[in-house]
């Protein structure tokens, strides 16, 4: 697909409130929010474990793929004619993930498990460590998944050079973020941006969850020169961008710094190559 075949992505970003290890209530809410976007989309983004909040209890709240949550995903990308994706507890071989869905309209499912789990929380007890990067294509775009605590390591997060062109044009994280390391947040997020030269997307929650965590939202999207293009305070709202890839493509050609980057491959324990 060429530029001219490219045509502007536009999201919308939904900062809100969860109710705790409540899915009925979560997937109603959002319903009602998705189903009264006051612009038409391509994409819409949800927060991390948007059907429960972030929580340790997986064996309580875990379901299997395919099943009611998946089913309300499907259903509402049909209705809206946009890619619906955030991430929610899913247990599969008898183990759990954190598991981040990206559903399109015709039905089709694609994954990704988040692959740095927050130890300061345990989740590294709880959870199966992801062990793929996938890259989603959406209408010509090609989007880079990310779950929280991946913010941190941008090792995982680079934008590789395969073929002679970057691997992909805009990356985002679903999250919840605790307010007292918000300004990480807001660092990082940028920093994934200008690094990679791509945009940049974060999706994160407010209130207050079941263990008395405090979210501040502040889900933001950047430019590939790191320049803010959407930003929310402490409060529910949904946040709409529209990314431009003729003005991505013309900066690549202009900056072209990725031609200087260091090459190296990634072996892990857990048997990850990243080259």
């Amino acid at each position: 697909m060429t530029v001219q075949e490219k045509p502007d992505l536009k999201l919308a970003l939904v900062q809100t409130d969860l109710f705790w290890k409540d899915q009925i209530a979560n997937l109603a809410m959002l319903e009602e929010i998705i189903m009264n976007l006051q612009e038409k989309v391509d994409l819409i983004v949800l927060p991390e474990m948007f059907s429960t909040g972030f929580t340790m209890d997986a064996e309580e709240v875990a379901e299997p793929m395919n099943f009611f949550t998946s089913r309300w995903l499907r259903q509402l990308s049909a209705q809206t004619g946009a890619v619906l994706t955030g991430s929610i507890v899913i247990k599969e071989g008898g183990h759990f993930y954190n598991r981040l869905l990206w559903v399109e309209p015709s039905g089709k499912f694609s994954k990704y498990d988040k692959r740095h789990l927050f130890r300061m929380a345990q989740e590294d007890h709880h959870y199966s460590m992801g062990t793929e990067r996938v890259v989603f294509e959406w209408k010509g775009w090609r989007i880079f998944p990310q779950i929280c605590y991946d913010l941190r390591f941008p090792v995982w997060s680079r934008n590789r050079v395969i073929n002679d062109e970057l691997e992909y044009d805009m990356l985002f994280y679903v999250a919840s973020w605790p307010h007292p390391r918000i300004q990480a947040w807001d660092i990082l997020l940028q920093a994934r941006a200008v690094e990679n030269l791509s945009y940049a997307v974060g999706v994160n929650r407010v209130g207050q969850d079941g263990n008395g965590i405090p979210y501040s939202g502040h889900s933001a999207a950047y430019n590939f020169k790191g320049e803010r293009m959407a930003y929310a305070e402490n409060e529910e709202t949904i946040l709409y961008v529209s990314l431009k890839y003729e003005e991505l493509k013309l900066y690549r050609e202009k900056f072209p710094a990725w031609r200087d980057a260091d090459h190296f491959d990634l072996k892990g324990s857990h048997g990850i190559e990243n080259s």
